[in-house]
């Protein structure tokens, strides 16, 4: 949720880091396992921002700064046989700058010199069984052991789970995306990008920017890669203004009056679950900024026929893990619980004691179909902790809350063109964190504790003992946030805010598709100009756009 308009030269940000990356000596951020005894000479101690390092910077300089790995948690879900186009080995660097995406010829194709064919752990047989990669969370050069267990019957992809995504900025509930049409590339075998769609959204592009090249021109060079390819590349500036528009579009998030601020980092490029996890953090890092939130999106390989994109399984970047305990219930986030179950059964190591706030590991799929776990180094997620401006025992409750919702399970479609890792942020409204994450009965159900505590008779619902809980702790929510100095909008200011959008979208001849039961706020609804209204109703074909959420796959990994 974006709640301030920034000025357009205040806090510039690089669309994405501009100098290569030097990966920790013998690092290779490939699906194949590779054992390592201990940190790599001159690699950091731990994930973090290096000195001097500028806020949201993840690349380092060649200048002897070196980014900190991701540090790989728990076995690979999914085949162990990589297809050729991702078995990699000899990669010692990446480079990330803001280029059009282009596909990788074989990987081994660009190995040492005089390297030929695929190397030899792709080719390896797997004599029934397949390999996990089993690690200790302890940071960069986490030693690796490699262990057999039963394959699965076959490969195969789950049908998508239930929504659990969200506005595309707030993260509020369900997701914020359009149901896709028919025809949307699945996992194993995309389908070629339709010329069709390509060109409507380059008409688009011409018809509200000036790009340098004559549409026609433009259309010629599409047309032809696509007879070629079965895909296409954007520009740059086709994929912000993509990116862009399609929040724009979201029917279900009221905080689009700033979608023309939306930051994108062009990381086309990278496919591979290491480096997506690697710059997934670098996104945490470029969004938060000591809590200025910037709203971001970080674009990862599209999908192109017979080549899947990478995938990120979490609905966001962070999240609270949901432990199920023998009596029912459950400590942390109950809607967190069957994600949870998944990565502990893929080897997360629990944390012990479980906690209320434990951040879940990254699950990441590849091209090649390894889902692989990735520990969020602390150090990157900003939190709050929670108190009450007016009630010291709300402190001695030891809650808190992230400061970046930042969605990760949605493909976003851009002419015709499907990126399902586009992880993206705005910031919080105050009603999400207050009157829904903490307060729903299916969540945190915090609303008994907080009345309990305030002295209020909850023998019946006539007392309004839920809305006074539920005002007071909405208050303590936005009261932290305020202190902490961290980016947070409220409901009444951002209802608003929405009303001005609303008339900027009406006056450039656009209809602007609204969800009523999304952009009403969960509290005070008639109190804000959101309540008062109907609006164009939402448009499934509607593009740019985000798209239902990733399901998690059947874990395969206890055959």
């Amino acid at each position: 949720m974006t709640t301030v308009e920034h000025g357009k030269n205040s806090h510039p940000a690089p669309a994405a880091p501009k100098r290569p990356v030097d990966r920790p000596a013998g690092f290779r951020p490939s699906p194949t396992p590779r054992p390592m005894t201990g940190p790599p000479s001159g690699a950091p101690s731990g994930p973090g921002q290096g000195p001097g390092q500028a806020p949201g910077e993840s690349a380092g300089e060649r200048s002897g700064r070196s980014v900190s790995m991701v540090p790989l948690v728990g076995p690979v879900e999914g085949p162990v046989q990589a297809t050729t186009a991702l078995a990699r080995t000899g990669v010692e660097a990446t480079t990330v700058v803001d280029r059009p995406w282009m596909p990788p010829t074989a990987p081994w194709e660009r190995g040492p010199a005089g390297e030929q064919g695929p190397p030899e752990s792709a080719q390896r047989p797997t004599a029934g069984g397949r390999e996990h990669l089993l690690t200790r969370v302890d940071g960069p050069g986490a030693a690796t052991t490699v262990v057999r267990v039963t394959p699965p019957a076959e490969n195969r992809v789950a049908p998508p789970a239930e929504a659990t995504g969200g506005c595309p900025v707030t993260g509020h509930g369900r997701s914020g995306g359009h149901p896709p049409p028919p025809g949307v590339a699945d996992e194993q075998d995309p389908a070629p990008v339709d010329p069709a769609a390509a060109e409507e959204f380059l008409r688009q592009v011409y018809a509200e920017t000036e790009p340098g090249v004559p549409l026609a021109d433009r259309l010629r060079q599409v047309r032809a890669e696509i007879d070629r390819s079965g895909t296409y590349t954007h520009t740059m500036h086709e994929l912000v203004f993509g990116a862009r528009v399609a929040w724009r579009n979201s029917a279900r998030c009221i905080g689009r009056l700033y979608w023309q601020s939306l930051q994108v980092r062009d990381l086309r490029h990278l496919h591979d679950p290491a480096d997506i996890a690697q710059e997934s953090v670098g996104h945490l890092r470029a969004a938060t900024r000591g809590g200025k939130i910037r709203s971001t999106m970080t674009v990862f390989a599209p999908d192109a026929p017979g080549r899947p994109g990478p995938r990120i399984r979490n609905d966001q970047l962070v999240r609270y893990a949901g432990h199920r305990n023998p009596d029912g219930t459950v400590t942390g986030d109950p809607g967190q619980a069957d994600f949870t179950d998944h990565v502990v059964g893929m080897g997360w190591p629990r944390p012990q004691p479980a906690g209320r706030f434990d951040v879940l590991p990254l699950l990441i799929t590849g091209p090649d179909g390894r889902s692989r776990l990735f520990d969020v180094p602390p150090d990157a997620v900003h939190e709050v902790p929670l108190r009450h401006p007016e009630h010291p025992w709300f402190a001695r409750l030891g809650l808190r809350w992230h400061s970046v919702p930042a969605i990760s399970n949605m493909p976003l479609e851009i002419g015709g063109v499907v990126y399902p890792a586009a992880p993206f942020n705005g910031w919080y409204l105050d009603t999400e964190v207050g009157a829904r994450n903490l307060a729903d009965t299916d969540r945190y159900d915090l609303l008994p504790e907080i009345a309990k505590r305030l002295g209020l008779d909850t023998r019946s619902v006539r007392t309004m003992w839920r809305d006074r809980a539920m005002v007071e702790l909405v208050r303590a929510v936005t009261h932290s946030f305020d202190a902490d100095g961290v980016t947070m909008a409220d409901h009444h200011s951002e209802a608003e805010r929405f009303m001005t959008f609303l008339a900027k979208e009406e006056a450039a001849g656009r209809r602007c598709p609204a969800d009523w039961s999304w952009i009403v706020p969960p509290m005070s609804g008639s109190q804000t100009p959101v309540f008062h209204r109907y609006y164009d109703e939402p448009d499934p074909e509607l593009r740019p756009a985000f798209l239902e959420p990733h399901g998690l796959r059947p874990r395969d990994d206890q055959a």
